[in-house]
């Protein structure tokens, strides 16, 4: 099997896996709370997205990875990081507002992870395995 296919079947597993986990555990537990908190816990998760910025550092990734992959993957991480701190924070404030920024978040963390599947499926190395 070659790397691009053993990344695809981690990801679609790692979907299958989170959407259950989702159905059976997390569904339940945020049916109780307001939409509010809710939210703010599903948000949680992504306010680490900085940890993205590392396919920037020297060592860490392959020197044969495309700069254009590992740039646009980075900044597309910390932007969807940022936006989710900041509608971690608008949600305790009660900003108004804040589900405009709800929606801000998704759709550019969407936009990052369809943009990192499209470009992985260029990158050389991944094919050459």
């Amino acid at each position: 099997m070659d790397t691009l296919s053993i990344f695809g079947l981690q990801f679609v597993m790692s979907l299958v896996l989170c959407g259950l986990l989702a159905k059976w555990f997390l569904g339940p537990w945020l049916k109780d709370k307001t939409q509010s908190q809710a939210l703010f816990w599903l948000t949680l998760p992504h306010a680490t997205r900085h940890i993205g910025m590392v396919f920037l550092v020297p060592g860490v990734v392959s020197p044969s990875l495309p700069i254009s992959f590992a740039t646009a993957a980075a900044y597309g991480d910390l932007a969807a990081g940022v936006l989710a701190l900041v509608v971690l924070i608008a949600l305790r404030n009660r900003w108004a507002g804040t589900m405009a920024l709800v929606w801000l978040f998704n759709i550019i963390g969407t936009l990052d992870l369809l943009n990192a599947l499209r470009q992985a499926e260029a990158v050389p190395y991944l094919e050459a395995a």
